[in-house]
């Protein structure tokens, strides 16, 4: 009897312990008391700044956060980002009663931008809030500002229409935060310099950086241990961006990293698919010395684990055959000795970036096609036709197999199975054949 007392004990002593521990986890994660410094009285359809320099500074933070690339250049939404629980829809964040934002007051926009809780439930992390959270009160405050002097949108949009049971209930993105969600302002490192808290500043909060590059595990939660160590983006793959000599930045010098942010290019890789939207929509809009305070972060962090894969030995068939299809199908953009055109055309000679373990990026390029990003500084982006009507999975494993190891690269081989499971995948067409 008294071991079965002293178990009953134990048992609801940890079963206390436990409620303690979850309602702290709890209050840790949904405490909203960072909002209140916002107005809670005025509604962004009824608010008009008198400061003009915080308007303009908002504008800033909006091209800093990258919010046009998702909400569109009219704010009003309806891009569809896919993620492995369904499809989500962008909100509409315009100034519009019905259909926007235009009731939400400055605390309950804080909440939504910095802790995912939105004025229709908790947002999903698609908007990412987890990143946003270490946005200063200022930089906020001033993005409101902004946000009131954009044009009401009507449009209706069901964001979440798209997901699959039980992702499509909103309730459930709770035990995501309480797992996932570390609601915490941005602290400076005191022992690091201005521009390297900047850039820090920048990459984890505004920028989202990690959003991309750093891989997420099975329930979509960022692996902390592998921080922007490269993983899958839906059908791209979001580079290593750290100092890794082999598979990250380490080659790059900050000023070829500030130039590649700003105009989309370093003269030799070109910026596609989602990076490129980052950089049309976001990143040519940041000041150099923001985009150099980055370069410094990125260039000072630890570099990644990873090793080059075991490259692959051409043999002289599969040489004389690469050559020929690269020569007709790819040689009049991209150079007969893989030059490219600097600045508008991806050259592959010398290029880290091509020589990845995974190719998701060279082939979801060669099955859908893709454009470089139109940029202030680089007026014509140069645009990439799909090859898939053109090319059976073998033919497209072989080219990009010869790409991968001429002129000095060393890479491991694309399979023709790695090629119809993207191309599966995107939708894309098969090769035209004739009976």
């Amino acid at each position: 009897m008294k071991n079965w007392k002293a178990i009953a004990t134990g048992t609801a002593l940890l079963a206390g312990m436990a409620a303690v521990g979850t309602g702290w986890v709890a209050w840790r994660t949904f405490d909203t008391s960072r909002s209140h410094v916002a107005d809670d009285t005025v509604a962004l359809a009824d608010y008009k700044s008198t400061d003009l320099q915080a308007v303009r500074r908002g504008e800033y933070v909006m091209r800093l956060a990258d919010c046009a690339a998702c909400h569109k250049a009219n704010f009003a939404g309806g891009y569809t980002i896919d993620t492995p629980f369904g499809s989500l829809t962008t909100s509409n964040i315009t100034p519009d009663r019905q259909t926007g934002i235009g009731t939400m007051t400055e605390r309950g926009f804080f909440n939504a931008v910095r802790q995912g809780i939105g004025s229709h439930g908790l947002l999903y992390p698609a908007m990412p809030y987890t990143a946003y959270t270490r946005l200063s009160d200022k930089d906020v405050h001033d993005l409101w500002s902004y946000m009131a002097t954009l044009a009401p949108v009507s449009k209706p949009i069901d964001e979440n229409a798209g997901m699959k049971f039980p992702y499509n209930i909103r309730l459930a993105m709770a035990g995501w935060d309480l797992l996932f969600f570390d609601n915490k302002h941005f602290q400076a490192d005191r022992a690091q310099s201005a521009e390297w808290n900047r850039g820090k500043y920048l990459t984890d909060g505004p920028a989202h950086c990690g959003t991309c590059h750093t891989p997420r595990n099975k329930l979509g939660g960022e692996r902390s241990n592998a921080y922007l160590q490269g993983g899958l983006l839906g059908t791209w793959y979001a580079p290593d961006i750290t100092p890794n000599p082999h598979t990250g930045i380490g080659a790059w010098s900050s000023d070829a990293l500030t130039t590649y942010l700003k105009t989309g290019s370093d003269d030799v890789a070109v910026a596609a698919g989602p990076m490129a939207e980052a950089v049309e929509h976001s990143f040519q809009y940041y000041t150099t010395n923001d985009l150099q305070a980055i370069a410094s972060y990125l260039k000072s962090l630890k570099p990644s684990p990873a090793v080059p894969g075991t490259p692959m030995k051409l043999d002289s068939h599969a040489q004389a055959a690469g050559a020929l299809a690269y020569e007709v199908n790819c040689s009049a953009c991209h150079g007969l000795q893989g030059e490219g055109i600097k600045g508008m055309v991806t050259a592959f000679a010398g290029n880290q970036r091509i020589l990845a373990d995974d190719p998701t990026n060279l082939l979801h390029a060669l099955l859908m096609g893709t454009r470089a990003p139109h940029t202030e500084q680089r007026q014509t982006a140069a645009g990439m036709p799909s090859f898939a009507w053109k090319m059976n999975d073998r033919e497209v494993a072989d080219l990009l197999d010869y790409i991968r190891n001429s002129w000095g690269n060393a890479a491991p081989a694309v399979s023709p199975a790695q090629v119809a499971s993207l191309r599966a995948t995107l939708g894309a067409r098969n090769k035209l054949s004739t009976p």
